[in-house]
């Protein structure tokens, strides 16, 4: 089944409210975007995904062979530097801390893992991004 993710844009600033039909958060500019610097920004989205799904990784597989960990934990940061043909290349540095008695080969093993979550190799895969289209007229079906 596809993602869809809806936002509403908000009359303040940058804010919207973000939205996948269950869930809502607010997103913005910080202010030295010229937003109000109330929820996150797009750049905080895409590294709390990358976040939550190592760390969601870790518990799973750690569930799975019946290791006992307690907190995981991780602390994303991210660069951004622009190439003289405008291009961009973006980097993102990862830490994670996995609490529990753990041998160096399991917390290893982890940390693979973890870098082999799902959202990590969609965002070093290929992307396919359709060109914006207005949304489609409303019929008296959807209304």
């Amino acid at each position: 089944m596809a993602t869809k993710i809806n936002v509403k844009s908000l009359p303040i600033g940058y804010q919207s409210i973000i939205s996948n039909g269950r869930f809502a958060i607010v997103g913005d500019e910080p202010i030295a975007g010229k937003g109000t610097d109330q929820g996150f920004s797009p750049e905080d989205l895409i590294l709390a995904a990358l976040a939550s799904c190592k760390v969601n990784t870790v518990r799973f597989i750690a569930r799975k062979k019946g290791w006992v960990i307690r907190d995981v934990d991780a602390q994303l940061e991210l660069s951004v530097k622009r190439n003289p043909d405008r291009s961009l290349v973006s980097t993102v540095k990862v830490a994670l801390q996995i609490e529990g008695d753990l041998s160096d080969e399991q917390r290893a093993e982890l940390l693979r893992e973890a870098d082999a979550c799902y959202v990590h190799r969609m965002l070093k895969g290929e992307w396919n991004i359709a060109e914006a289209v207005p949304f489609a007229e409303k019929t008296a079906e959807t209304t």
